[in-house]
């Protein structure tokens, strides 16, 4: 079923035009904004012109409530997550990502632009686990949502077990002295990262489907990274290894 999502702000926005999943109803624009001097000097599809509202300050005060919107504010339908396909047949060095348990918007929005960033081919969320794509988590995502394909499943223990038997590997991560550091794993090849809130971790059922355990070892205080910052360190440590090995033919 079609969703009708919100998007505050420029950043993004290009993406949402580009995009054939989604379907653009309104556009509402503030005066002498950010945003107006982007329409100016951008050519825009004569389509998407037709959708576009100009308003007064205090006009589009009353829509923006309070975001970051440099001016634009787009309304947009469609369905924000995917059924995950079968990667049976593809044997290249595809990377996916889930997440289990995540449920602070902005922790969740900062990790699909990591993850678009490093280059993931999609990530995992669980339908009953986690705070779901809401239009906080779309504006923190910076556009990044737009290019990245968001699997929902309703369960990760069978997902994981699919995908193990579609040659995955799965690599969790969670902090536990007796585990192999992160850079320590190969991640070149059909590999699920799978990370957890800082709160709850990782389900101990997902757990047991992960073939290796990765820790990032802490000397502060403070005994776990904010999971946005972890996922960033695993996905470029991924990243590299692919460019390293892609630079060594």
């Amino acid at each position: 079923m079609s969703e009708q999502s919100i998007l505050y702000g420029l950043n993004g926005f290009e993406s949402l035009m580009g995009s054939k999943d989604y379907e653009i109803k309104k556009i509402f624009i503030e005066n002498d904004s950010p945003a107006s001097k982007y329409l100016e000097q951008n050519k825009i599809d004569n389509e998407i012109t037709k959708k576009l509202t100009f308003l007064s300050r205090k006009e589009f005060s009353k829509i923006s409530k309070n975001n970051r919107t440099q001016g634009l504010v787009a309304h947009f339908n469609g369905k924000l997550t995917k059924k995950i396909p079968s990667f049976k047949n593809i044997n290249t060095n595809i990377g996916l990502l889930v997440l289990d348990r995540v449920e602070d918007p902005q922790n969740l929005g900062q990790i699909i632009r990591t993850a678009e960033c490093a280059g993931i081919d999609g990530i995992i969320i669980c339908k009953n686990n986690g705070c779901g794509i809401t239009n906080a988590v779309i504006q923190v995502s910076q556009g990044a949502f737009f290019n990245i394909p968001i699997y929902e499943v309703s369960n990760i223990d069978q997902c994981l077990r699919v995908l193990k038997k579609e040659d995955f590997w799965v690599v969790a991560v969670e902090n536990e002295a007796s585990n192999k550091n992160w850079y320590e794993i190969d991640y070149r090849k059909k590999v699920v990262i799978m990370l957890g809130s800082e709160g709850k971790g990782i389900k101990k059922i997902n757990l047991k489907n992960s073939d290796f355990i990765a820790s990032i070892p802490m000397q502060g205080q403070i005994n776990s990274l904010n999971v946005s910052a972890a996922t960033s360190l695993v996905l470029f440590e991924r990243l590299r290894q692919l460019k390293s090995d892609a630079n060594s033919y």
